[in-house]
């Protein structure tokens, strides 16, 4: 009797738009357009009949406006490409890019798709974070916030403020974490990110946009100095701008494929989904998650944090990684080494596609075996995805 095959979800492509500043050369540009420039390299690259396709998933936070409609079904449509491929859009915070690799990886797993579209498109200079909260609720009168009008939700947790910079000073607060130690980190994060763009490093996953070649993100000139000197964003509190993700724009895309495609296509994948998972925390404190999720998808694996050569831990805020790297007892030397979100941007929904694009393109320029990515997300959630690189 023949051996049962074995399923796999493989990423074949993945790249990615330069990460636009808020208000900068990506910031008039159509957030569907932005995700369809991806979709076309990818396609392009990868080499495969569009029409192959079974499906296109990516996320997107705040779809109001220009980022309403389904925007994974208009991205593709705006690339031109067959109307038969369905597309659909996922929120999952700031992990929706990365949990739309996990539902495209899930369907080839499950063996209903074969080839599937997955990523992430945002534009948060037209649409500013929070958005869709704010100008649903103010009309209502839900002056503290969207849960607030939920019975359930304040039996459970009063009144107690829920955002991310609440949640962020908590962290600093339970871990210790002084304000000099996240600044110094976020330093390191710009000059990790300022490194990779004058080695070349982001060359390949990047899709110059027009005129735009680069992330505009990362700043030469930023210095210790210069952030001590920026005023806190919760008065008598430690973190400021300086220390906490950019306002962006951006898209990524990659293309998941099981066996089948594979072998049908002449596909030749650059890595291979590991594992993928899904965890939750206190809603409150919100950005601890990660550490909790990532021990999980650690003995899930079956590895041990010195057997991940790599790992993309979301910069939402320096104490967010300075308490995971606490935690885990990972090696700073191993993480974000091509800085993160505080130098490079945070296009909520694409992020976790973005950073799934660099983490393969690094492990292949350091030929490392198995990277992990992980990411804090609004509701107390994180996802983990371990890849191999093939």
């Amino acid at each position: 009797m023949a051996a049962p095959v074995t399923a796999e979800a493989f990423i074949v492509e993945a790249v990615r738009t330069p990460v636009g500043r808020r208000a900068g050369a990506l910031a008039g540009v159509h957030p569907a357009d932005l995700g369809a420039h991806v979709i076309a390299e990818l396609i392009r690259r990868a080499g495969v009949d569009p029409a192959a396709v079974d499906d296109v998933v990516l996320g997107c936070l705040d779809t109001v406006g220009p980022q309403a409609g389904d925007i994974a079904r208009t991205s593709w449509l705006a690339a031109g490409l067959p109307e038969e491929v369905p597309g659909v859009t996922v929120d999952r915070q700031c992990g929706s890019g990365q949990q739309a690799v996990h539902f495209a990886a899930q369907a080839v797993l499950s063996g209903t798709q074969d080839l599937v579209v997955a990523g992430g498109t945002q534009s948060m200079s037209q649409i500013p974070i929070g958005y869709a909260f704010h100008r649903a609720t103010e009309p209502l009168g839900l002056t503290q916030g969207p849960f607030a009008g939920s019975h359930g939700w304040r039996a459970r947790y009063g009144d107690r403020p829920v955002n991310q910079f609440h949640g962020a000073e908590l962290v600093a607060d339970q871990w210790g974490i002084t304000r000099e130690a996240m600044e110094e980190y976020a330093l390191r994060s710009h000059e990790r990110a300022v490194r990779a763009t004058d080695e070349g490093r982001f060359t390949r996953e990047t899709v110059p946009y027009g005129d735009v070649t680069a992330d505009e993100g990362p700043r030469r000139d930023t210095s210790l100095a210069r952030m001590a000197a920026l005023q806190p964003v919760v008065p008598g509190g430690r973190l400021t701008a300086a220390v906490s993700s950019q306002v962006s724009d951006g898209a990524a895309a990659l293309l998941i494929a099981g066996e089948r495609a594979v072998r049908d296509h002449g596909l030749t994948p650059r890595a291979r989904i590991h594992h993928l998972s899904a965890r939750g925390e206190d809603p409150i404190r919100m950005l601890t998650a990660p550490i909790p999720a990532t021990a999980h998808a650690l003995r899930q694996a079956g590895l041990g944090v010195d057997d991940i050569d790599l790992f993309e831990v979301n910069e939402a805020f320096a104490p967010v990684v300075l308490a995971w790297l606490k935690e885990t007892g990972a090696d700073p030397d191993r993480v974000n080494v091509n800085g993160g979100a505080i130098a490079l941007g945070h296009p909520l929904g694409a992020t976790g596609a973005r950073l799934m694009t660099t983490l393969v393109a690094e492990l292949e320029r350091a030929g490392g075996r198995f990277g992990l990515q992980v990411m804090c997300e609004g509701g107390g959630q994180a996802n983990v995805t371990i890849v191999e690189r093939l």
